[in-house]
């Protein structure tokens, strides 16, 4: 176990002398602390975007492949843990001026569907439903009813979003009355078939790679992190944000991804600015000891699933923060741990007379 220790994850600091170029961006920017979104946004555009068009051209075979090996470098290495958080925090925040309002499509609609994220997709589905739910039984994508430990159990939950993610998706969001969330996803997914369909005449190999393989790496890669994000869950009081999610401080990841570890008050303040959870967090860390969340020091949701999957539970306790020394030893944390893993019964409906 370890005890808590000064942060290290990232705050807003003032510039001390923003550049000419920062100056400019900023008259773009809703919040001035989002610019390193705008940088990231110049990054892609300048590297991914024009070589995802020269995968389309009849470029010679040499050519081709050295794109394509580049290409993917950057994008899955460099570049999708960046955007994919970036994508959510713009999905709760609006990253551009309403009078530029409509620069805010570019995410979802241009730089989205190279990263595998439909149009409109993953909006509906965070905003329109896992928020509203909280991994409750009416969200779709809840792991409540799995054994958190499991491969088979995550084999389950995985194959049931890759089929069927999207129709339980769009049947979620027009039983529950949401209009305008149902009819964005339904466009934005099928604006993004079309546009496989059409595309794999011009270069089926290009299409596969360019928007078919993202799609399907995206979509699991965004079940594993929702499934180490609500691995542990109090049976007891599964609404409960401090003890249904997971907070990882102090670690590489938060700095790469926009502090995405504290999903605690993510989800307890979905609003809240990515650079406000580490002073949140610290000002709230007596509530979050006597609720008796997890959270982990030094790792984060990829090490959770790896160390979950081959039930290393002495790895999980060697970097979780005993808050407020309650726990004697490893042993009582391998126990709170093991017990918050454990499917969760489904409760009958009831029957109508």
């Amino acid at each position: 176990m370890k005890v808590l220790t000064a942060l290290t994850d990232p705050v807003y600091t003032e510039p001390v002398a923003p550049t000419r170029l920062d100056t400019f961006l900023l008259r773009f920017c809703q919040d001035k602390r989002d610019l390193p979104f705008l940088y990231l946004l110049l990054e892609i555009s300048a590297t991914l975007v024009p070589m995802a068009v020269a995968l389309f051209l009849p470029l010679p075979g040499w050519a081709w492949w050295s794109v394509l090996v580049v290409y993917l470098g950057l994008s899955t290495f460099y570049f999708k843990g960046p955007f994919g958080l970036m994508l959510h925090c713009t999905s709760h925040r609006i990253l551009f001026k309403k009078k530029y309002g409509w620069m805010n499509q570019y995410i979802p609609w241009v730089i989205g569907p190279l990263f595998g994220q439909t149009p409109e997709t993953y909006y509906t589905h965070h905003m329109g439903m896992h928020h509203p739910e909280n991994n409750l039984p009416d969200d779709e994508s809840s792991t409540m009813y799995y054994q958190r430990d499991s491969w088979l159990s995550f084999g389950h939950y995985l194959a049931d979003f890759l089929l069927l993610g999207f129709p339980k998706l769009f049947g979620y969001l027009s039983r529950t009355g949401k209009t305008k969330f149902k009819w964005r996803a339904f466009k934005g997914e099928l604006a993004f078939i079309l546009a496989c369909v059409v595309l794999a005449f011009v270069n089926l190999p290009a299409t596969f790679v360019v928007l078919i393989l993202p799609l399907i790496v995206a979509r699991i890669v965004m079940m594993l992190g929702n499934w180490s994000q609500h691995a542990f869950i109090d049976g007891n009081d599964p609404a409960n944000c401090y003890t249904n999610s997971v907070t990882c401080i102090n670690t590489k990841y938060n700095h790469k991804c926009w502090n995405d570890g504290y999903h605690i008050s993510h989800h307890l303040k979905p609003a809240l600015h990515w650079t406000e959870h580490p002073n949140h967090f610290r000002k709230n860390v007596a509530e979050y000891a006597r609720q008796e969340s997890v959270v982990f020091d030094g790792i984060h949701f990829l090490h959770i699933f790896a160390y979950l999957m081959t039930r290393r539970y002495d790895l999980l306790a060697r970097n979780f923060v005993n808050l407020d020394g309650r726990y004697a030893s490893d042993v009582e944390i391998i126990d709170l741990l093991k017990a918050r893993t454990q499917r969760i019964a489904r409760v009958p409906e009831p029957v109508l007379a």
